[in-house]
């Protein structure tokens, strides 16, 4: 009833978000997805990593025959629109194998084993899902949000010390390369994120069960939660407001050579084309996300899962996508959704509620300094902005004591009772008793 309830809710959604879509003549997420069936997809990558998501809970055996026939297919269109010259991507093997696998859950499955590969198949399809309505939900923020607030958080920002421009200008002085590594980074985050969820779901096709928590559920919970924010508080990045890229849009092209000067904000008109995706930097959600859950990995997981984080951290602000302050609010999102998330899988106690709210009074409180003290934290950065790093730090301590507790709350239920080695003098007395016995039956 509980996941028969979750699709029915989460199909009344996709609708509403294609009949939105629809009414400013872009395609939805349903009807973008389907024809990827056949057109070629946006993102092959996107297809493949859902794949491999779903064949965790197949056999070594299945998997190769899986990513064969997928391969195999992807090659057929290829070919054929090569032939007919069309446009070249990959990744429609992928789905086939995907839609098939489901297929074969409702026709050849019984009992546990068609449930553990309908539920291999919803988390792809689950992942699919989420990319095609973000896509929507960023039409969505760029026509309903005319006005965006990025004059109250560059304001806000001065508290931080302009951290955009700081290392705008770091990026610019490392020149191609490290541009290059920035952008792979940033626009591969999946890649790390598949990495890590891999090593979790590892042992899923043995245990023929998904452990209770994981990676993909906090990705797809922040994707989700995420650009509801972005319609309460709309902004673009200081690349569009303060640089070149936001064209006669722009307040002045300053990014990131020379911090904008401390004035009176107010809410500006802007384009009807840029997503409003600033407030909170979801990459920096999704890349903290990727780091906690790394940390019980092995070492290389856990350098995976650190590297990707600063590396992402160095992307959003060195390419002028978002405010340092776009940051501190990411990382509090995050911990906040997945103490909640936790708490939901073990079962909720008063540490998981009280950090739960404690963290979402936190966001909460971030996001109307933001909005109604930003000159006086601009006036003030000694005093707001130690502030600012001290709410972020006391969610990032609530975090880990909380989890600590429950951890060795978990380690001291499982812990094998003691074994009582016999006391020496409990011993020599019963050995000294039944002695005395033995003489008194021979006797």
């Amino acid at each position: 009833m509980l996941w028969g309830a979750v699709g029915a809710v989460g199909l009344v959604f996709l609708i509403a978000l294609e009949i939105t879509a629809r009414r400013y003549g872009e395609r939805g997420p349903i009807t973008d997805q389907a024809r990827e069936v056949i057109f070629a997809p946006k993102s092959g990558t996107v297809l493949y990593v859902s794949m491999a998501l779903m064949m965790v809970v197949l056999t070594w055996r299945q998997r190769f025959i899986a990513l064969g026939a997928a391969v195999g297919i992807d090659v057929v269109f290829w070919l054929v629109r090569w032939a007919v010259d069309a446009k070249m991507m990959i990744g429609n093997g992928a789905l086939w194998v995907t839609l098939a696998c489901a297929v074969i859950a409702v026709t050849r499955r019984t009992g546990r084993d068609r449930v553990l590969l309908l539920k291999g198949v919803g988390l792809a399809l689950l992942l699919v899902a989420g990319r095609k309505t973000g896509y929507t939900w960023l039409l969505i923020t760029s026509k309903t949000r005319p006005t965006v607030l990025d004059q109250y958080v560059a304001t806000a920002d001065h508290a931080l010390g302009d951290p955009s421009w700081v290392v705008g200008r770091i990026v610019e002085a490392t020149g191609s390369v490290g541009a290059h590594v920035l952008d792979w980074v940033y626009v591969q985050l999946a890649v790390a994120a598949v990495i890590v969820a891999l090593y979790q779901l590892r042992n899923v096709a043995v245990e023929r069960r998904f452990p209770g928590h994981h990676l993909v559920r906090t990705f797809l919970v922040i994707g989700l939660l995420g650009p509801g924010i972005y319609m309460i508080f709309p902004v673009v990045g200081p690349i569009f407001v303060y640089g070149a890229d936001g064209g006669h849009w722009a307040v002045a092209d300053l990014w990131p050579g020379t911090p904008p000067p401390v004035g009176t904000p107010h809410p500006m008109p802007f384009d009807g084309i840029t997503p409003r995706n600033c407030m909170p930097s979801l990459h920096t959600a999704w890349a903290t996300a990727i780091f906690i859950h790394s940390l019980k990995g092995p070492w290389a997981l856990r350098f995976l899962g650190a590297f990707w984080l600063i590396a992402t951290l160095g992307a959003t602000l060195g390419f002028g996508y978002h405010y340092g302050a776009d940051i501190i609010a990411g990382v509090v999102f995050t911990l906040t959704i997945e103490t909640a998330l936790r708490a939901l899988d073990r079962g909720w106690d008063r540490p998981g509620i009280r950090m739960v709210v404690y963290g979402t009074v936190v966001f909460a409180a971030l996001l109307v300094s933001y909005r109604y003290l930003s000159v006086e934290m601009a006036e003030r950065p000694w005093v707001f902005g130690p502030l600012l790093v001290l709410a972020m730090t006391s969610v990032v301590y609530g975090y880990v004591r909380t989890t600590n507790l429950w951890d060795r709350k978990a380690a001291s239920v499982h812990l094998p009772e003691p074994r009582r080695e016999p006391r020496p003098e409990l011993v020599e007395s019963s050995a000294a008793g039944m002695v005395a016995a033995d003489r008194a039956g021979r006797s």
